[in-house]
């Protein structure tokens, strides 16, 4: 079957809408517990490398796996913490962040 393969931020308005927000980012939270360093608290290369199986992304390269973790990296450290994944999980969804824009356009008006 040949097509467009479907990503996590495929589901994400989806998995928003059904669960609720609250509900929504304690699953995110969920998600970083498992790739974080537990030593550090922080989602580094080499504890997503070593926990990439977990998410399907064990073909990734290492140059992949070191993107990831500096598209969401906002202080410069090297590292994500869990308010860098939430942001990065919801900003990787554009169906999440027109809605989140469109919530917040209404609110002010």
């Amino acid at each position: 079957m040949a097509g467009k393969a479907i990503a996590f931020e495929d589901f994400l308005p989806t998995i928003a809408e059904k669960l609720g927000g609250d509900v929504l980012i304690s699953e995110l939270c969920n998600g970083f517990r498992l790739l974080m360093d537990p030593a550090r608290e922080l989602i580094t290369f080499e504890s997503l490398k070593r926990n990439a199986a977990l998410l399907g992304l064990d073909g990734m390269g290492d140059d992949e796996l070191r993107g990831m973790v500096k598209e969401g990296d906002l202080d410069g450290d090297g590292a994500l913490s869990k308010m860098e994944f939430c942001v990065l999980m919801v900003r990787l969804s554009p169906a999440l962040m027109q809605e989140s824009r469109r919530l917040i356009g209404e609110a002010f008006r």
